[in-house]
């Protein structure tokens, strides 16, 4: 196959076809029947067979030196089906006096044994200096620090020439923050290499498998053999300890010198952060169980990092919201909800890091900090206006999209915006200014395309590594995503300031109230009116259903006419619920929550089939409500909270509030499928449904219905959400 510059992401580097050649791999299927083989394998069994394909693994025991018992291969399998791979890896067997490690993990309907030298190329002893270096590492408070120091570490463990600290970028490309080096190597500290240099696929792999070895780059790799029924089903060695190195990466490194390395896994939140990424200039093995002890190095480290920067986000997050609670009660106080977010500190500047805001609100426009001139403002409103639709825009290179922008980008390279009143031009805008940079890489980011003798393009790995310069600018810094919450938020408390404030004036309008009105009885009357032909429509399927003559096709068109009634029925159900609403007059009582929340999670547990202990409800003050309403608001949550984050393996869902002198806020926490940022502006529409649920039921309706009752209660509700991680709803009712 020719790897072109384009298709690099998807070479199959999981079925490489071949191992390293210092160990050697046998696959068996569920009955312990050879299906795959390394061709190396009588070079290690002396006498055995070249082709083992068919035979059952029996036939390798009596070439080890020390007899075990009768198919203790068989045994081990039996063993680690039930116990787990990892409870008995690396048992130890010795061929022709030399000890070797047996390492067996799944391979789809195989099982994959690998033997491989149970001795490094070097005297340390890993699991003495283990616990030593992981005390040093954990000492250290500072991130940067810890990063430095666990570079020395493992180099002191493993004896590598260069051992780096390499973090991935949004972008996939990677830059060297820490290092430990031999006195004689130049440093890499601060280079930074491109996506290419590490593709997807690759970082995928070091998501699955934490370490990673490559002994000697000048070894040719050993293919593996099989049948040929199952030749079209190449062998995948995701999880395999010797899986062979892609031919472009063994150029890459011969390319810069370095003849064997090995990298260890940095894992943040289950994504890959980077690697610990050490390299030698002469061939060098590093036996199973150092490998799992340096891989533990760097699992700690990922806790550590992890555990660090979850407090340093924390930290930041209670300042934005900190700034939007005291604006909140600046808003309510004042008389212009203006003067509440612009003459005060904190202000509008405080609730992100900008270095320029501007608020457009009742015909008023008022700047903070740096900003652009009332022209350029004029230009940039326009253009907001007529190409962006979200309620909520960032971005961190506006003149890479709106190019009138370049004259100011000192002052304006990142903007955020906020609509609040697209009719009106109400607004808040958020800047952030150019941060010129210099990114040193190491050679030239642009791979050479080379040609074959065929005149294709193919891929060739950099030969170059010396450093190139690129200026980067008219860029800020990156909007974070407490940045995106902590405005989401603000503009959720601006919605409900000026509703308390204009509603009176509002709700004398009676055009506008007679319009809703007769737009809600419309709806009523409508979807009430559409039950009756649709349960005609139900009727004559479920009639026609019953005639036997009919055909399979037909019976199942009908079976669908008949589901879709059902699913339309439940719309016109939910639809007619959130129209009653704004009809219906509040029976305000103390509501005691209890009772209903637990009535509530257990059912929806039993409907959902999961164990109702999954729920944990915590404090639950009496809150002043619609007794009927205030359960809709509770069932709708919990159901929302418990069907989402069924499919993750340790379900839970914690309920709980705090109060004070004003409020009672209500929490439903959940750690299910989570929400996308970018979706999060919407998830009160009517009828909006997130792209990640998939053939999960729902209408999009619940939620719309819960915040009209929430307003009508005069309360608010909001939600924090991390995708793939859970949401939490928070509900705050006036006391």
């Amino acid at each position: 196959m020719i790897i072109d510059l384009t298709n690099c992401d998807r070479e199959p580097i999981h079925i490489p076809g071949g191992i390293q050649s210092h160990g050697f791999l046998i696959a068996i299927d569920h009955k312990c029947h050879i299906t795959y083989h390394s061709d190396n394998v009588n070079a290690y069994l002396k006498g055995a067979p070249a082709n083992l394909l068919g035979e059952d693994v029996k036939i390798i025991e009596p070439y080890f030196d020390q007899q075990e018992p009768v198919s203790f291969i068989g045994q081990l399998i039996t063993i680690g089906k039930v116990s787990g791979f990892e409870q008995i890896n690396p048992f130890i067997i010795h061929i022709q006096g030399q000890p070797f490690h047996l390492i067996i993990s799944i391979s789809d309907d195989n099982y994959l044994l690998e033997f491989e030298p149970a001795a490094s190329d070097h005297n340390n002893d890993i699991q003495k200096t283990i616990g030593r270096s992981i005390s040093e590492m954990l000492a250290d408070k500072n991130l940067q620090s810890l990063l430095n120091n666990s570079a020395v570490q493992v180099k002191n463990v493993i004896g590598f020439d260069r051992v780096m600290v390499y973090r991935f970028a949004p972008d996939g490309h990677g830059e060297v923050i820490a290092e430990a080096k031999n006195d004689n190597l130049p440093s890499w500290l601060g280079l930074h290499y491109p996506a290419s240099d590490i593709p997807k696929q690759a970082r995928e792999l070091y998501k699955k498998n934490l370490t990673r070895l490559i002994a000697n780059v000048n070894v040719l790799p050993s293919a593996i053999i099989t049948s040929a029924t199952q030749a079209a089903t190449p062998l995948d060695l995701t999880c395999s300890h010797l899986r062979a190195v892609s031919p472009v990466h063994i150029q890459y490194l011969k390319n810069m010198g370095v003849q064997s390395s090995f990298s260890i896994s940095l894992l943040y939140k289950q994504e890959l952060w980077g690697l610990i990424a050490c390299h030698n200039y002469t061939p060098r093995f590093i036996d199973y169980r150092s490998r799992e002890s340096a891989k533990l190095i760097g699992q700690i480290l990922s806790s550590a990092l992890e555990f660090r920067q979850d407090e340093e986000n924390q930290q930041t997050m209670e300042r934005y919201k900190n700034a939007v609670d005291q604006l909140s009660r600046y808003m309510l106080k004042d008389d212009r909800i203006e003067d509440a977010l612009t003459s005060h500190s904190p202000s509008l500047m405080d609730v992100v890091n900008a270095d320029g805001a501007v608020l457009m609100l009742e015909n008023h426009t008022i700047r903070l900090g740096e900003t652009p001139d009332d022209d350029q403002l004029k230009d940039l409103l326009s253009w907001v206006k007529n190409n962006i639709v979200d309620s909520l825009y960032y971005t961190s290179n506006l003149s890479a999209v709106y190019p009138q922008a370049a004259p100011y980008k000192n002052t304006v390279s990142g903007l955020m915006v906020s609509t609040l009143s697209r009719e009106l031009d109400e607004y808040v805008f958020w800047f952030k200014h150019e941060q010129v940079k210099t990114v040193n890489w190491a050679g030239n980011p642009n791979k050479p395309v080379e040609l074959s003798p065929e005149g294709e393009r193919i891929l060739s790995p950099r030969n170059s590594f010396e450093v190139w310069s690129e200026t980067v600018a008219s860029t800020s810094v990156d909007w974070s995503n407490e940045e995106v919450k902590s405005v989401i938020r603000l503009r959720s408390e601006i919605a409900y300031a000026l509703n308390q404030k204009a509603g009176a004036i509002r709700l004398l309008n009676e055009k506008l109230k007679q319009a809703y009105e007769e737009l809600d009885t419309f709806s009523y009357t409508i979807s009430h009116d559409l039950k009756n032909p649709l349960t005609a429509v139900k009727s004559y399927a479920q009639i026609l259903m019953r005639d036997k003559t009919l055909s399979p096709q037909a019976l199942k068109a009908l079976s669908r006419i008949n589901a879709g009634a059902d699913k339309m029925n439940s719309m016109i159900g939910e639809v007619l619920d959130y129209s009653r609403i704004g009809r219906a007059d509040l029976v305000f009582t103390e509501v005691e929550t209890r009772t209903m929340i637990e009535e509530h999670a257990r059912e929806i547990a039993l409907i959902y089939e999961v164990d109702p202990t999954v729920v944990t409800i915590g404090n639950t003050p009496a809150i002043q409500g619609d007794r009927v309403m205030i359960s809709q608001v509770f069932a709708n949550i919990i159901s929302n909270a418990i069907k989402y984050s069924r499919s993750s393996p340790d379900q839970r869902v914690t309920i709980d509030a705090t109060e004070n002198e004003q409020e009672v806020v209500y929490t439903v926490t959940d750690n299910g499928l989570g929400i996308d940022i970018k979706q999060l502006p919407r998830i009160f529409e009517l009828f909006n449904r997130m792209d990640n649920v998939g053939d999960i039921e729902g209408t999009g309706v619940g939620l719309a219905i819960v915040k009209r009752i929430i307003e009508k209660h005069r309360g608010k509700i909001w939600v924090d959400s991390e995708l793939g991680k859970g949401t939490t709803f928070y509900i705050s009712f006036h006391k």
